[in-house]
């Protein structure tokens, strides 16, 4: 029998990180599931996980930690002897409009840039020697917003840009050993995206979004957990890659090909 696999994904209790690390485990991958604050979905998502024939690691650990990413990292290969994918999923962000601007002091950058920037460099450090050594991947999840630059957050938009440019650095960096790629979703409609709503709520924001791009729709934490997966198991030739799942958001609504087929 094949020696199983090992994937370490950050911030996986929920949304696409618990979607991705149970996905990986219905692929034969042992994996770290690794949460902040919400224990309970943490052991919830290793349940899942374990039932799907995966051995599992919970970790409680803040990424924005250089200490707790190494010492995440060191209890991996502790426990399996080797990593062979990283998903750089924990995020942060907050919310403020073009009037609250004097209300974002430079601390709230500090803050998000940690987790959203600092955090995937801090765990790129810390697993390069493993993944090196079995040619392995590196996903990191961004965002349209970093890419386009728009939302209303302007904090959150230069992190993910920032995080995009990284993952071109450390494509560079690490090759030929290790692939590194992003993908950059669009609106997720995930427990994170509810809590951040703000006035008018969830399904406000869904469907202005969907009138605004040519899809006309939303993506699960699960599709893009499926992109986050092809990117590490089937993208054999592909690095520093901005994979864009965004329902067309980049094109433009105005473009959207409605018009009759000829």
């Amino acid at each position: 029998m094949p020696e199983r696999k090992v994937a370490v994904v950050t911030g996986s209790a929920t949304g696409v990180g618990a979607a991705t690390v149970l996905g990986l485990a219905r692929r034969g991958y042992d994996v770290v599931i690794n949460y902040t604050k919400s224990e309970s979905e943490a052991a919830a998502s290793a349940a899942a996980c374990a039932e799907a024939g995966a051995d599992t690691l919970v970790l409680r650990a803040d990424v924005a930690d250089d200490a707790a990413c190494r010492s995440m990292v060191g209890a991996a290969v502790n426990r399996w002897g080797r990593i062979d994918a990283l998903v750089n999923n924990a995020g942060r962000t907050s919310v403020a409009s073009m009037a609250g601007w004097e209300g974002l002091d430079a601390q709230v950058f500090h803050d998000i840039y940690a987790v959203n920037l600092i955090g995937p460099f801090q765990m790129i450090r810390a697993c390069a020697p493993e993944l090196t050594k079995v040619k392995g991947a590196i996903v990191n999840v961004s965002s349209m917003a970093g890419a386009l630059g728009i939302g209303t957050s302007a904090p959150y938009i230069a992190s993910k840009g920032a995080l995009n440019a990284l993952t071109l650095n450390m494509a560079r960096m690490l090759a030929p050993h290790v692939r590194v790629n992003a993908v950059c979703p669009g609106l997720i409609l995930s427990r994170w995206f509810a809590s951040g709503a703000g006035e008018g709520g969830m399904e406000l924001l869904k469907s202005q979004y969907e009138r605004a791009v040519p899809l006309e729709r939303a993506s699960t934490p699960g599709e893009v957990a499926d992109a986050v997966i092809w990117l590490i198991d089937g993208a054999a030739t592909m690095t520093g890659e901005l994979l864009l799942l965004d329902s067309g958001m980049h094109l433009g609504k105005g473009l959207s090909g409605t018009q009759p087929a000829p």
